[in-house]
């Protein structure tokens, strides 16, 4: 298998957001789309990604016609859209329909390569099975509007677990719908490479996301990933041996950087992506 000589690497969302985090209110970058654009492009990304606040400041001011416009002068091909939680619970649906519609037509607009979904956080379930439908209609939908569904398993949430996902996958059954697989959940979580090498298949990984920490966790699970994670190849993790493991399972990119830390937030934005794209490039076997 040929693998291109250098990756595409996508700035996951918080990566070039500034100093702001999750569960802000709002979870809004300070910095102007304008900037991250222009940063982004002028350290070497090929995408990225926006969060749901980031999206509505966008459709209030430049519009997604013009972010659009932006990113493709640019060269930044690869959009990602995120993050919508409890799709599964018609009860709470006046609450998460909103975002998906948002997030809908933001997709479409920006031509995203998948919606981002996750599930809330608390204890990971044994049986995913309460998903299957759920996610069939949410990628139905999000097919009608040109992109796909890509849930995130999360070490902290209730589908935390891989190799589980994976067989979800499987049950759920339609090509529009897959997985991100974000390596500070994998390690988090246990989970081996050669776990993901038996469960995982290529037709899965709709995204990956590149990320390192230290060998012990610093406060709760969330604090950890939010506030205390690494550059790739700064930490404890195989960063390295991760890439291999998906390359072998056929995933070729484009690859995810999702750094985030209270370090990373302080950093002016250019500088911040600069040494994200830099440091994860290092790591890949080639």
């Amino acid at each position: 298998m040929t693998f291109p000589k250098t990756p595409q690497l996508i700035a996951s969302c918080w990566t070039s957001a500034g100093n702001v985090a999750p569960l802000s209110t709002p979870e809004t970058s300070p910095v102007p789309i304008q900037e991250r654009v222009a940063s982004m492009a002028s350290t070497g990304w090929a995408g990225f990604g926006l969060a749901h606040d980031d999206l509505v400041a966008v459709r209030d001011t430049i519009g997604f016609p013009q972010l659009r416009r932006l990113s493709d002068d640019a060269g930044l091909n690869h959009i990602e859209v995120e993050l919508l939680s409890n799709w599964w619970d018609d009860s709470r649906s006046r609450e998460w329909r909103p975002h998906f519609d948002l997030l809908l037509d933001a997709a479409e607009s920006l031509g995203a390569s998948f919606i981002k979904v996750g599930t809330a956080i608390g204890d990971g379930l044994e049986d995913y099975s309460q998903f299957v439908e759920p996610l069939r209609l949410l990628a139905k939908e999000a097919a009608d509007h040109g992109t796909r569904i890509a849930l995130e398993p999360m070490a902290f949430s209730m589908v935390d677990s891989i190799p589980l996902a994976a067989d979800l996958m499987r049950s759920v059954d339609m090509l529009e719908c897959g997985l991100v697989v974000d390596y500070w959940h994998v390690f988090r979580h246990g989970t081996t490479h050669e776990e993901l090498e038996q469960k995982l298949t290529v037709d899965q990984i709709f995204g990956v996301e590149l990320n390192d920490a230290d060998a012990e966790v610093r406060g709760t699970l969330f604090e950890d990933t939010r506030d205390h994670r690494r550059l790739c190849g700064e930490g404890d993790q195989d960063v390295t041996g991760f890439i291999s493991t998906l390359q072998g399972i056929g995933f070729n990119g484009p690859w995810g950087v999702e750094i985030l830390s209270d370090a990373h937030r302080a950093l002016p934005v250019r500088e911040a992506l600069a040494v994200a794209h830099s440091t994860a490039l290092s790591c890949f076997p080639y």
